[in-house]
């Protein structure tokens, strides 16, 4: 089994920065691709920003300049540094990883239990 956990949520004022984690453990062979989506009352779960195996990053244009994603293969850890937070930046975050558990097996989608981030005006 995977699991993957999330920290570093929090109430902020607008302006402000937090920075999230997330660490996968379990039996991990490799992890794929590896991102950050959110999730406001009464809307539908948005990618935020997602980083492949090699780096290569991807954003929402909501958080394009503010918002950085990185990742540590060794630690299986993404982060995401938010700066310049936002109001509308309030929402449950939820890391995901596409990992694969052996030789052979295709990547599986694994999700954390989400962390909130609330930004004051």
């Amino acid at each position: 089994q995977v699991q993957l956990v999330e920290s570093g949520g929090g109430l902020v004022q607008a302006g402000g920065s937090l920075r999230l984690s997330c660490a996968a453990s379990g039996s991990i062979f490799s992890i794929n691709s590896m991102g950050w989506y959110r999730q406001a009352p009464g809307n539908q779960r948005h990618s935020v920003a997602t980083i492949s195996s090699g780096g290569i990053t991807d954003y929402a244009d909501s958080v394009k300049g503010r918002f950085t994603i990185s990742r540590d293969n060794a630690k299986n850890t993404v982060y995401l540094q938010m700066n310049g937070l936002k109001p509308e930046d309030t929402a449950v975050y939820y890391c995901e990883a596409r990992v694969v558990v052996g030789l052979g097996y295709q990547p599986f989608p694994y999700w954390g239990q989400g962390t909130q981030v609330t930004i004051s005006s």
